[in-house]
């Protein structure tokens, strides 16, 4: 594959958080994954759907599913 260079004019100090950042091999704060109260209702859902399958309706196909959503609708 064919490489070409790209010369951007940017703020100095644009430029030096830019070179910090690189220079650091990673984003200058920490990532951490933390729920909202929503995702952890649902992760706890399943949770239980797991443990209790048997009390679930289960469908044959996604399309069996979706048909019986949609006439609830």
């Amino acid at each position: 594959m064919a490489t070409t260079n790209i010369n951007v004019r940017v703020d100095t100090d644009l430029k030096q958080a830019a070179e910090s950042l690189v220079n650091n091999d990673g984003i200058p704060f920490e990532v951490k994954r933390v729920p909202n109260a929503e995702t952890r209702a649902a992760l706890a859902e399943y949770d239980e759907m797991k443990k209790n399958p048997g009390t679930y309706k289960r469908y044959a196909s996604f399309d069996d599913m979706m048909d019986e959503v949609l006439n609830d609708a």
